[in-house]
């Protein structure tokens, strides 16, 4: 299912670091160092998130190509008043995040990776339990792919006659 693309101009973005790496390669010379930075950004009041990585040899460059990245990322996210319409479980590498929805004043109850994800998305009353791994990289991703899997509610069908049938199920 493709997408179209979402044109970054348009929304009032806000970029939040989730995490800042130092990484080191070694050469002949020997130790290079560069920084890679972890970026979410996201349009709170539109329900739009994009993830994003960048990598340069000093913080404020790998910031900026993380939030260049994520820009072109950015994904719109199905909402339901200010939580989510179902549960879901985003999985991605070893790393697992569970989405429930929570009743109005709850609040995002969420660790920090998820947490940035969550409050870039515009989503104000969410619990959520990360499972697994605790690298970040992995966290975001996967709470992006838990986000990715829900669908809108639909308004509650209801029959001509006034009575619900419910299909038998099979065995």
């Amino acid at each position: 299912m493709e997408s179209k693309r979402i044109d970054p101009a348009t929304l009032q973005l806000k970029d939040q670091v989730v995490s800042i790496n130092r990484v080191t390669k070694v050469v002949k010379g020997g130790k290079n160092m560069s920084f890679s930075a972890l970026v979410v950004v996201g349009d709170p009041d539109q329900g739009i998130v994009g993830i994003g990585m960048g990598k340069a040899k000093d913080v404020p460059s790998a910031i900026r190509k993380g939030i260049e990245v994520a820009k072109k990322n950015l994904k719109k996210i199905n909402l339901f008043n200010t939580t989510i319409p179902h549960q879901v479980v985003g999985h991605f590498g070893a790393g697992a995040v569970l989405l429930k929805p929570a009743p109005e004043g709850t609040g995002v109850i969420a660790g920090g990776p998820v947490r940035a994800v969550l409050q870039s998305a515009g989503i104000q009353n969410v619990f959520t339990k990360s499972l697994g791994t605790t690298n970040p990289h992995n966290v975001v991703k996967a709470t992006m792919v838990g986000l990715m899997e829900l669908r809108a509610r639909k308004p509650a069908a209801s029959s001509p006659s006034g009575s619900q049938e419910r299909p038998a199920q099979e065995r």
